[in-house]
């Protein structure tokens, strides 16, 4: 394996007296999609938010480890968190425009961030988030209507394009298809695939055909451990432990 872009040791996660997350040891890749699986509760999207410490809002949360993207420490005391959330974009379960309109959702993190110095400069990001989304030519006339008119798969859409406008390194999905109808996940899961080659996109899925289409590398989790990681073809063909393999066949979940 090259040398991971994002690399967790020895993580550790406990909320108040209860522990999520077991010496979790991960290497993610660049420009792959690495999936999470795992049954309920097993600490899959509490690793996600661990990478972004969208954990930090949670009072009770605890964090003991290593994390570090692209050699930094995302954890160390003189990390910007509202920055590192720019470069660690995240994309959730429901899709949730802001109450603005299509325009000012893609923008606003241009101008919290104070990414684009001309208008005409704001214009260009927001058509090429708009685009690199798939959704420039179904919005184009109606930039000026609200996010939250749009059809829920568009409205992920959005949510992507509003992500990816700041230019992140890395892209965090949390179950991004689960609310939408088979032809939505086919468009999302189409742009996903398309987007790897410009960031680094860890997912979520709780659909292992989902994980089987668009990752290269699948991580299984079960009660809080890691218990297999690899290729995505060799943990859904070959896997090395019974855990990973009961899962798969439908034998626990």
């Amino acid at each position: 394996m090259t040398k991971p872009f994002i690399a967790a040791r020895a993580v550790n996660v406990f909320y108040g007296a209860n522990q999520a997350l077991f010496d979790i040891d991960l290497d993610i890749e660049a420009n792959k999609v690495t999936a999470l699986i795992g049954p309920s509760g097993c600490g899959k999207s509490t690793l996600l938010r661990s990478i972004n410490r969208m954990n930090d809002l949670i009072a009770a949360c605890r964090f003991d480890g290593s994390l570090q993207i692209g050699g930094q420490d995302v954890y160390a005391p003189a990390v910007d968190v509202v920055a590192l959330r720019a470069q660690v974009g995240m994309v959730f379960q429901k899709p949730n425009p802001f109450p603005k309109s299509i325009y000012e959702n893609v923008a606003y993190g241009l101008k919290i961030h104070r990414l684009a110095t001309s208008k005409r400069e704001m214009q260009d990001r927001v058509e090429w988030s708009l685009k690199s989304a798939g959704l420039w030519d179904e919005v184009a006339d109606r930039l000026d209507e609200p996010g939250n008119s749009l059809s829920g798969g568009q409205q992920q859409r959005l949510c992507i394009a509003r992500t990816i406008a700041v230019q992140p390194k890395v892209i965090l999905m949390d179950e991004p298809c689960s609310a939408l109808d088979p032809i939505a996940t086919a468009v999302v899961e189409e742009l996903i695939d398309s987007l790897r080659k410009d960031y680094t996109i860890v997912i979520v899925t709780h659909s292992m055909q989902q994980a089987a289409r668009i990752s290269q590398r699948t991580a299984f989790f079960h009660m809080g451990k890691l218990i297999e990681v690899g290729h995505t073809k060799d943990v859904f063909t070959n896997p090395q432990n019974e855990q990973t393999q009961n899962y798969i066949t439908g034998r626990i979940g």
